[in-house]
């Protein structure tokens, strides 16, 4: 089996208002489902991602405003690459400076991108691909030309690098492209969320907390090969958990050797199975055994919206 690329990376941030505004505001992206943490309902679950929430393409977020400042570092994604149109990136780079938004250039494999981090201090980054469809979600001043596609890949923080390919490469499927300036590529079949580089000189230990990366999942066609990776695990040597229910995709998770969690998740059903493509993101979605507590998860989770910002007006 391969897997096509990445479904989605979920990370942990402080302040929901705060973390619309920038992954909506600022980089455009589509608030595509408002949901809560199905583990902790009091605290919200955010997707954002192209205008239908495709597999390749979506960011969610655990934002609770109590949760201690975490640190980037080993066994952790250390940093989540979005893949843009050709010819866009003087566009972006005036947006984040119009933004306050600090980047940095940087050149890895071949190719330029912008480094940043989001009011959280998850580390981002910006790079030109051709390959991948348009993303038809505009946001006032950024159109479809200019777009967030979705995920090019991931940086990865491995406390064993090695072990890190191994899974990489030998469960997962993906090609080994080659060895750069400390890091290692690898390379799925999809267009989007395919590029996963392994940085290879070590980090400090990473440490779980608002502004890291949680977890980041993989993707499976559907149930079935599903409940097959989660045998091949197995026959691996590794302990997935059971197959969870997520309403929106079924989900296992596994750590690998150099302490990342991996998810690996179905593509269907998606993020229309309970409301319209054209509704998406606009009302608190409750799956079903929690919509009887509504009206006492409304009164704690705080009002949120996607707003204007101030240098789009």
């Amino acid at each position: 089996m391969k897997t096509a690329g990445i479904h989605h990376i979920t990370a942990m941030v402080n302040d929901a208002q705060r973390n619309i505004n920038f992954y909506a505001g600022v980089l455009g992206l589509r608030l595509v489902k408002k949901t809560i943490n199905f583990d902790r309902p009091e605290v919200y679950h955010l997707y954002f991602g192209n205008e239908s929430g495709d597999p390749g393409t979506v960011i969610t977020f655990f934002p609770w405003q109590k949760q201690l400042k975490g640190r980037i570092g080993t066994g952790q994604v250390g940093t989540t690459s979005y893949a843009i149109p050709e010819n866009s990136i003087d566009f972006w780079e005036n947006r984040l400076e119009k933004s306050n938004v600090a980047f940095e250039k940087s050149t890895r494999f071949g190719e330029r991108y912008l480094c940043f981090d989001d009011p959280d201090g998850l580390h981002l980054e910006l790079v030109e691909r051709k390959e991948g469809h348009k993303n038809n979600w505009t946001f006032h001043k950024i159109s479809s030309e200019v777009a967030i596609k979705g995920f090019a890949g991931t940086v990865l923080y491995s406390s064993k690098p090695n072990r890190t390919a191994h899974v990489l490469e030998n469960i997962l499927g993906l090609d080994f492209l080659g060895q750069e300036d400390g890091y290692l590529r690898f390379k799925a079949e999809e267009d989007l969320g395919n590029t996963i580089d392994i940085k290879l000189t070590p980090s400090v230990r990473g440490l779980m907390g608002a502004g890291t990366v949680h977890h980041m999942a993989w993707r499976a066609r559907n149930p079935e090969e599903l409940q097959n990776w989660r045998e091949s695990l197995i026959d691996s040597g590794y302990n997935p958990t059971e197959i969870k229910d997520r309403y929106y995709f079924k989900a296992l998770y596994f750590h690998e050797e150099g302490g990342i969690l991996f998810e690996i998740a179905t593509d269907p059903p998606g993020f229309t199975v309970d409301e319209p493509l054209n509704k998406l993101g606009e009302e608190l979605m409750l799956p079903s055994w929690l919509e009887s507590k509504r009206e006492e998860l409304e009164s704690v989770l705080p009002a949120v919206e996607v707003q204007l910002l101030e240098e789009d007006e």
